[in-house]
C-alpha cells in the first residue's frame, strides 16, 4: 500500500485509534478478571493513571499486522476451517511474546509490572508469562480477528474526515497529558500481589 493510499483511508488515525480502544478494552478485561472472577477486589491493572493498558493495543496492532493477509485469503477451500486454529496459534504465540518483552521493559523503566501475580499461576515463567492467559490470549485472538476488528473498522469508517483527525488529536492530548502527569507524581499503580488466587490449571 503507498503513502497516498494510507493517507487517503487515514490508516494512521485509525490505527491511532484502534491502539487506545484495544488498549481500554484489555484494562476492562483485566480488572473484570481481578473483581468478578478472581474476586481480588479492584486494582488499576495499567501503566498509567488512566484505564487503558497499552500492551493490549501493541498486541492488537501486531495481530493486525501478522494476520490481517491470513484473513482475507480464501482459497484453497479448506484454508477456511483451518484459519481459526491458525489465528489462534498465532495470537497465543504473538501475545506471549509481547508480554514476555513487555515486563522486562517495564521491569527496567519503573522497577515492576503489573502483571506479576502470574506467580499465583501453576505454570507460569518468573511471573511473566502463563500458560492460562497465553491461552486466553489465543482465544481472544480469533475473537478478535473475527469480530472486535470489524467492528472497530467500522466505528472508525463512520465519521468524517475531519472529525475522525479531531477525535485522534483529543485522545493524543489526554494520552499525553497522563504520561505526563504520571511521571511527575511517580504514580505506580497498587499490584493485587497479596491476593487470594483461584488456579486455572491443577
Amino acid at each position: 500500500m503507498s503513502l497516498a493510499e494510507i493517507k487517503e483511508k487515514q490508516l494512521v488515525q485509525k490505527a491511532f485509534l484502534w491502539f487506545w480502544m484495544y488498549a481500554v478494552f484489555g484494562w476492562c478485561y483485566e480488572v473484570f478478571l481481578e473483581v468478578v472472577v478472581y474476586r481480588w477486589g479492584f486494582h488499576n491493572r495499567g501503566n498509567l493513571i488512566g484505564p487503558y493498558c497499552p500492551i493490549y493495543g501493541v498486541g492488537a496492532l501486531l495481530f493486525l499486522l501478522c494476520f490481517s493477509r491470513l484473513m482475507k485469503k480464501k482459497e484453497p477451500k479448506w484454508l477456511v476451517y483451518v484459519k481459526p486454529v491458525l489465528i489462534f496459534l498465532g495470537c497465543m504465540l504473538v501475545a506471549t511474546t509481547v508480554e514476555l518483552i513487555a515486563s522486562y521493559i517495564m521491569e527496567f523503566t519503573t522497577g515492576s509490572w503489573p502483571w506479576q501475580t502470574y506467580e499465583k499461576y501453576k505454570y507460569n515463567f518468573e511471573a511473566r508469562i502463563a500458560l492460562s492467559t497465553s491461552v486466553r490470549f489465543g482465544l481472544g485472538g480469533v475473537l478478535f480477528m473475527y469480530v472486535i476488528q470489524p467492528f472497530f473498522e467500522w466505528l472508525t469508517d463512520k465519521p468524517s474526515r475531519k472529525t475522525l483527525n479531531i477525535i485522534a488529536a483529543v485522545v493524543l492530548v489526554i494520552v499525553v497529558t497522563d504520561f505526563i502527569v504520571t511521571k511527575l507524581t511517580g504514580y505506580t499503580p497498587r499490584l493485587a500481589q497479596d491476593a487470594l488466587f483461584i488456579p486455572v490449571f491443577r
